[in-house]
């Protein structure tokens, strides 16, 4: 069945109990089809009319059986309820430790970026038996990424950042798709995701070319864009200090109490005056259109990289 369309190869975690909950379901609606048409058809024969001066007779009501099509039912909508959403919190909160990579969508194409500086283009290599987080972005349209094989599926929108996370199990090549249309060549919008042992993902990090880390890139890009004279780590800066700052709960002017997460510092790039940081003046410029998704990536991950 792991050759078919409709049930393709489980190869992560949450395949399984995707897979599982799916047959649950499948199981609980054809029986109870099957059930409800065999009783509509048994029912039809059995009081079906016999003479045209026959006359219904009016039955009195069944409180048990009424009790009972009520609770049976509710029973186990809860249950799949209960079931469905311990499954969704699993998917949407990514452990603590994952291997992160930067996932950027383009008309048409995918581009990944490894933290040590590994880019891609359709083709995503990973480890075997590790926690994997995506945080994904577009440059132009509404993007969806979409790996059958690990049940694992997000919208991937411009101008704010998602993340979605699985845990390969097996070693392989799976297909990764766009399944949101955005535009003439949305179908050949296609790529694989290259699940290796971990020597094997190890000996292909090395063979890559790469001059500098992610985050280090973005220590370049902060200085040449002259951001380092306003953020200074000694309190005498005109704006925010970047130390500690990235999962720390920032206070702004209005009082309000905003988590500095991955979305919090490409929104202060991009629009500085949106979240005014308590005790300084809005002076910041914007940067739109200035810098590219892959250097507002990096200069994310050197501010993520800022721990004393």
């Amino acid at each position: 069945m792991s050759e078919s369309p409709l049930f393709p190869e489980a190869a992560s975690t949450i395949a399984t109990r995707v897979d599982a909950l799916y047959f649950f379901l499948l199981g609980v609606a054809a029986f109870f089809s099957l059930l409800i048409a065999g009783l509509i058809i048994y029912f039809a024969i059995k009081y079906r009319r016999r003479s045209s001066r026959e006359i219904g007779q009016r039955l009195p009501t069944h409180y048990a059986l009424e009790i009972t099509w009520t609770v049976i039912p509710f029973i186990i909508t809860m249950v799949l309820f209960v079931w469905a959403s311990r499954v969704y919190v699993d998917m949407v909160h990514p452990p603590i430790e994952t291997l992160n990579i930067y996932v950027v969508a383009k008309q048409w194409m995918w581009k990944f970026q490894h933290l040590d500086g590994q880019r891609e283009i359709n083709e995503l290599h990973l480890p075997v038996g590790r926690d994997v987080k995506l945080i994904a972005t577009s440059e132009d349209v509404i993007h969806d990424f979409f790996v059958p094989a690990f049940r694992v599926k997000v919208d991937v929108v411009p101008g704010r950042y998602v993340t979605i996370w699985f845990h390969p199990t097996k070693a392989g090549r799976y297909r990764l798709f766009c399944a949101e249309y955005c535009g003439t060549k949305h179908s050949g919008m296609i790529g694989e995701v290259v699940v290796l042992d971990p020597p094997e993902f190890q000996a292909w990090l090395s063979g890559g070319a790469t001059q500098q880390t992610l985050s280090e890139a973005g220590q370049q890009l902060f200085s040449d864009l002259a951001c380092n004279t306003c953020h200074r780590p000694d309190l005498k800066g005109r704006g925010p200090v970047l130390e500690n700052l990235f999962g720390s709960t920032v206070t702004l002017q209005s009082g309000e109490k905003v988590t500095a997460d991955e979305a919090y510092i490409r929104e202060s790039i991009l629009n500085p005056a949106a979240k005014i940081t308590a005790g300084y003046q809005p002076i910041m410029p914007t940067f739109q259109g200035q810098v590219s998704e892959e250097q507002l990536l990096a200069l994310v991950e050197y501010v993520k990289s800022l721990h004393k």
